[in-house]
Order: C-alpha cells, then structure tokens, then sequence
C-alpha cells in the first residue's frame, strides 16, 4: 500500500486537492442526484393522486378500451397517459391487469401477462392510498397506489418509474463527465500551482543536494552560494532563512577546522624538521662514545647502546611524521613508470631475510606489472605491510603476496594467516598512533605509524587500501591506477 502513495511532497499536495476536488465533487452530485430523484418521484406520486382509480375501475369490461358514450368515468381512461398500470383485486387476487399503450398503438387489448411473482407481488401492496415502488418482472419498476373500490375489491393503479430513472441516470452521466473533466483540469492546475508554491524549497533542497556531495571531512572546503530567500512571512521562507544560517555556522566551523589543521600539519613538519639534526646529533655521540679505546664500565655501555638504539627509533618516527605532514600539506609525488614485479620481488626478499621464521609466498602475473607512480614510496608502502605482517604474527606464519593486474588497474595483497586483528582495532587501523596489543604484536616497538604511511601514500596515488581480518586469516588489499596519481 505504501508504494502507491505519492512520495514527493509536491505530489502529495497535489494528490491531497485532487481528492478533496473529488470528495467535494462526489457530494454535491450525490446530493443533487438524490434530491432530484425524490423530487421528480414526488412528482409522480401526485400524478398518481390525480390519476385515482379511474383506470383500474374500467376493466370489468375485459380489458378492452370503452367508447365514450359509455359513461364519463369509463371515457376517462382514453386520457391516461401512456403505461399506466391499473389492476383489480378480489379476494387477494389478480382478476384484471392492464396497462395504458403508447399514442398511435393500433391494440385497444390493454391486458399484460402477469408471472405469478408480479401477482404476488400486486396482491401485497399495502391499501393505505400511499404510494410505493414496486418490481414487476413484466413491466420493470412502477410506482403504485391502492385503494378500495366500491363492489368490495381493491383497485390498483401505478406510474412507470422509467422517467424519472432516465432523467436520473441522465444527471449521472452528465455529471460524472462534469466531475472528471473538472478534476483533469484542477490537477494539471493544481500540480502546476504547488510546483510554483514549493520552488523556494526547491532550491533548499537543490542547495542540500550540493552540500552533502562535498567533501567536508578535510582539507579547505567552499559552500556553495546560499539559498534564496522568499517572504519570511511564509513557512519556506523561514525555513530558507534557517538553513542559510545553518551553513554560516557550518562554513565558519569549517574554516575554522581547516585553519586548525594547516598550524596542525606545519607544527609537525617544522618539529619533525627541526627535530631530525638533534637527534642525529645525539645517536652521534652516543655511538662515538661506544667506539672509545678506553675502558667503559658495562653500565655507562649499556646505557650508550639504548641510547643509540632509542635515538635511532626517534629518527625513524620523525621521518616517518615529516612524511606524513608532507603528503598532508599535497607536496606532489613523482610520476614515473614503476617495475611494480620488481619492488614485489625486492620486499619479499628483505622481508624473508628479516623474519627467517615465517613462510613467504609469492604468487606473480607472467607479465610485469608497471604502474605510475613514486617508486621510493611505493616500496615504503610494501615494506610497511610486509612488516606489519612480519611483526604481528608468531614465527610459522604462512605471508602469501599476490599481485594482480588488468588494464585499469593493478591489485596487491598481503595476507597471512595470523591470530587476526580484534574487532575493537579495525575500525582505526589506519590511523596514526594505532599499535596492535599484546595479543598480535611480539614486540612493544613501533610508534603505530606504518600503515597511516601506506594508507597516505596510496591515496596520494589515487589508490585505495583495504583490510579484512578474522581469527586465522588478514588481508590488506591496496589498488593502485595504472596511470597513477592525478
């Protein structure tokens, strides 16, 4: 049933005045059709009244239509009109039953065969000398009248209703085309009307339309031109007007988020930046003092050798952030073609010399697969996953590497058969500072950076990254452009 209502409310509107049109319609030609039917039936039973019982007092002559000279009352009948009915009863009995002919009828036989039915239902008639309707399967409907006569029986005399049912039905049809050409024609206008009425609110929706195709999650965003507003008297006026405001608010929190960002994005480039010689300077030292003839005491060795290590660690993670500021603030890649195969190849290969306890497979197209793109990158990209893959997986897992290709676009997947990601972490795996817990990691190492890397770096190539992972089985799938970045 829902399917058929309207869903637009423009629709709707117009659906709603064409059935009050037609609900309007309807009771007004219900009305004068049941009030020209009981007046015209009214009319008839005073013709009735006038008729009497002239007629059915007449047939003790047989039915045959009597010549003037006998009598005045008999003489009468010749000025009945044209199908009246008259009938004689005695004892609840039809005796006589005859019905007036149409003018030019060459008959003077007045008689009508009665079905037993018609009989019955003559011989019921109430003597009130009121008027009733009555079937007769010989005649169709009358309207009749009887009274008693003076020798004992019961006259019955009856108008047909076939008039006063042609003029109704008449009414019926006239007003039926009446009532539908009225409603075509308040439809087209009314559809038209409501279209004019609701184009302010077109425009607030068309306005909508375009804010909800804009990309408001990042980056600086330009709303476009507001919403016309109408009198501010109306409801769509004010509702235009709210709206409007709304997007002020909107724009200036948007503006306000992207300036946010920029001093955001330029504090960590210039840290990272700023940061990368001091700590530089500080894994110098330490590893020049690790390398002095003299004798060290094994505590001041150790505490040399983590701080190499921990400055070494601090090195990556800034680059890795100057990185990531950099892909942020859109500085462009290079676009070179890049042997896709061969940095597959290469990866594997460090990764298998890094983690000799897992089990590298690779599964490679015959044909080289050569995308656009900033080769360094790309290869960061697969190191990052291999080593995610390496890292948070127990010794014995199997790492299968696919690589895929179609004139469109190239497909790599990793996937390794591993205890699988927790459902709570998935939703925010490729977001910076993510780190796995003690559940898939081995080691407490990594700033949770590596896959927030490949997620910026893919997109700064026009790709996408995915990841499904249950117990038993992750798959991070990453499709790049053949023609790379636009």
């Amino acid at each position: 049933m829902s399917r058929l209502l309207p869903r637009t409310l423009r629709a709707r509107l117009t659906a709603g005045l064409v059935v009050l049109l037609a609900l309007g319609c309807a009771a007004v030609g219900v009305a004068a059709v049941v009030g020209l039917n009981g007046f015209l039936t009214g009319r008839l039973d005073e013709q009735l009244a006038e008729v009497g019982n002239r007629f059915p007092a007449s047939l003790e002559h047989g039915g045959r239509l009597p010549d003037d000279h006998d009598g005045d009352e008999r003489g009468d009948t010749r000025r009945q009109s044209a199908g009246t009915l008259g009938a004689r009863l005695l004892d609840g009995k039809v005796t006589n039953a005859a019905v007036v002919p149409s003018s030019g009828a060459e008959t003077t036989d007045l008689t009508v065969a009665l079905t037993a039915a018609d009989r019955h239902a003559l011989a019921a008639v109430p003597v009130d000398g009121r008027a009733h309707t009555l079937h007769l399967s010989a005649l169709d409907e009358y309207r009749v009248r009887a009274s008693a006569g003076l020798d004992g029986d019961v006259l019955v005399t009856g108008l047909p209703l076939e008039p006063v049912e042609s003029t109704v039905h008449r009414l019926e049809l006239v007003a039926g085309i009446v009532v539908g050409v009225t409603l075509v024609i308040a439809g087209v206008a009314g559809a038209l009307w409501v279209r004019w009425s609701l184009r302010p609110l077109s425009r607030v929706a068309a306005t909508a339309t375009r804010v909800s195709e804009l990309p408001l999650a990042s980056g600086e965003v330009a709303l476009p031109p507001r919403a016309p507003e109408p009198d501010p008297r109306s409801e769509v006026g004010r509702m235009a007007g709210a709206f409007n405001r709304m997007l002020g608010h909107v724009e200036d929190a948007l503006t306000k988020r992207h300036a946010s960002e920029e001093r955001l994005r330029s504090f960590a480039a210039d840290a990272s930046h700023e940061l990368r010689t001091p700590v530089a300077s500080v894994r110098g030292h330490a590893e020049l003092a690790l390398l002095h003839p003299g004798p060290v005491p094994p505590e001041v060795t150790r505490a040399l050798e983590r701080i190499a290590a921990e400055s070494s660690r601090m090195g990556e993670m800034v680059d890795d952030l100057l990185l990531l500021a950099r892909l942020d603030a859109g500085r462009p890649l290079e676009r070179r073609p890049v042997d896709l195969t061969r940095l597959v190849l290469d990866a594997v290969t460090d990764a298998r010399a890094a983690g000799p306890g897992h089990r590298w497979t690779l599964d490679l197209p015959e044909e080289p697969v050569t995308v656009t793109g900033d080769a360094h990158r790309l290869h960061q990209v697969l190191a990052n996953l291999l080593a995610n893959a390496r890292l948070h997986t127990p010794e014995g897992t199997q790492v299968t590497v696919t690589l895929e290709a179609d004139p469109a676009a190239a497909r790599l997947r990793v996937h390794d058969d591993g205890p699988g990601i927790p459902e709570d972490l998935q939703p925010r795996i490729f977001d910076r500072f993510t780190r796995a817990d003690h559940r898939r990691t081995k080691t407490g190492t990594g700033a949770g950076l590596g896959l927030s890397i490949v997620a910026a770096v893919v997109e700064a190539h026009g790709g996408t990254v995915t990841m499904a992972s249950t117990p038993g089985s992750t798959t991070f799938t990453v499709d790049l452009g053949m023609s790379g970045p636009t």
